[in-house]
């Protein structure tokens, strides 16, 4: 999928000259990374893999011309994420997009609880620390935009993906509370939330991944929602899935999520 120039103009003038992207290496980050420069956007890109960033940074320069600046940092250690903000603090950043993060599977009394900490980092600490600052440098220049990953599995426990969909519910309550305390700064705040996408996400979760969306189909309904709605389900799987569970209490969406994700979580 491709923007349109009506959109690519409208980002670029609302949410430019500058976008940070996180989890750029691969899947979602590295789409909205790659449509962000289709439409103008010098990047800073971040991420864990060096060589993988590198590779973005090389394709989308030749294919677009823009300016690429590649951080390799893993976000999931303490104080990374503040050296990160100390990298590029002197950028004219006008939008962030927090798309660096992972899951994992299975009983939580099973899991490596390190591993467990860490994705809270990665996925909750590190967001907190770039939405916080940023919220702050927006709100003084009246105008900016922060795109945080949600997804469909933050409206409900998930069993056998407990604490993953509870960081995702953290991140879904932030956002659409952050988009009402920014909106009088003119300051934009989307969270999108999307169902199964097929983008390496699955192997590190531990997951079979049946039916998935490809990034591809999900990056540019994203950007079309940025200022314009708080919460984007991208994708058709995405909002075949979410709205055939709207209609049962909580506690039914729980077990329902515990029957797909039953056959969908590698039991050790």
């Amino acid at each position: 999928m491709l923007l349109s120039p009506k959109e690519k103009k409208r980002l670029y003038q609302q949410y430019g000259p500058t976008a940070l992207v996180t989890g750029a290496s691969s899947g979602i980050g590295k789409e909205l990374a790659e449509k962000l420069a289709s439409a103008g956007f010098s990047l800073i890109i971040a991420a864990r893999d060096e060589k993988k960033l590198k590779e973005v940074r090389d394709t989308v320069q030749v294919k677009y011309n823009v300016q690429v600046d590649v951080i390799p940092v893993d976000l999931s250690i303490e104080g990374n994420t503040d050296l990160l903000i100390q990298q590029i603090q002197h950028k004219d950043v006008g939008l962030i997009v927090l798309a660096a993060g992972y899951g994992t599977s299975g009983l939580l009394q099973h899991s490596s609880l390190h591993t467990e900490i860490n994705m809270l980092r990665l996925n909750c600490e590190s967001v907190l620390i770039l939405s916080h600052y940023y919220a702050q440098r927006f709100s003084q220049q009246k105008r900016g935009g922060i795109i945080f990953l949600s997804s469909m599995v933050a409206f409900q426990g998930v069993p056998y993906a407990a604490h993953y969909a509870a960081t995702k519910a953290y991140i879904q309550s932030l956002a659409e509370a952050l988009s009402e305390e920014l909106q009088p700064f003119n300051v934009s705040v989307l969270a999108a939330a999307p169902g199964p996408v097929s983008s390496g996400f699955g192997s590190r979760a531990q997951m079979k991944m049946g039916k998935a969306l490809t990034p591809e189909e999900v990056g540019v309904p994203i950007l079309k929602a940025l200022g314009k709605q708080v919460t984007v389900l991208p994708g058709w799987l995405t909002k075949l899935l979410v709205y055939s569970l709207r209609t049962l209490p909580r506690w039914g969406k729980i077990k329902v999520m515990k029957q797909v994700m039953s056959g969908m979580a590698i039991h050790k």
